[in-house]
């Protein structure tokens, strides 16, 4: 199944600096656990108006929603305290950009 994740994060300043100081670590997970193109299809940082970092954006692929959860909890950015709201959508890549991932 696949699933769209929007996470908002905290607001002030120091999130900002909380942030970018796992950004790597979040990317690293990403990467090498998760699997660019395997679970996590697609993914971008949300902006505010000034162009700052306030959030994310993620398209993943789970067996079960139990699975989705455990990857949740375990991102940098959930752990250090940066995503303050996390809300998940059950959705399907349409057929015009599979050919995006490695499927």
């Amino acid at each position: 199944m696949q699933y769209l994740l929007v996470a908002l994060d905290h607001e002030g300043e120091d999130v900002i600096e909380r942030r970018e100081s796992v950004r790597l670590k979040h990317l690293d997970f990403v990467e090498n656990v998760l699997g660019v193109g395997e679970k996590c299809l697609y993914g971008a940082a949300l902006l505010n108006e000034n162009g700052d970092k306030v959030g994310s954006m993620e398209i993943l692929e789970f067996d079960t929603r139990a699975e989705l959860d455990e990857r949740i909890k375990n991102d940098q950015f959930m752990v250090n305290n940066v995503w303050k709201d996390v809300m998940v959508y059950p959705c399907k890549v349409g057929p015009l950009f599979e050919h995006l991932y490695d499927k």
